[in-house]
């Protein structure tokens, strides 16, 4: 699909949408690489007692992030 056929009201839509999940990742991967996160965000954890799942979360968050923002700048440049 060209850029030309999307409608601004929808790019800028996509635009908050990738924005708001690129700073909530952050969020969560700040707060899983320092081990502070909440008991919520380490619920569906199957590895007790060990501290390499919020390294790997963590990576992972900064990855979701740095993805999502990229998509929301890219959205945005006109």
């Amino acid at each position: 699909m060209s850029s030309q056929t999307v409608s601004s009201g929808s790019k800028r839509t996509l635009t908050i949408v990738l924005a708001v999940i690129a700073v909530l990742a952050l969020v969560a991967a700040i707060l899983w690489l320092s081990g502070a996160s909440p008991h919520f965000l380490n619920s569906g954890s199957h590895v007790k007692g060990h501290g390499a799942h919020h390294l790997f979360r963590g990576i992972a968050g900064l990855v979701v992030a740095v993805v999502c923002g990229a998509g929301a700048w890219f959205t945005n440049k006109k």
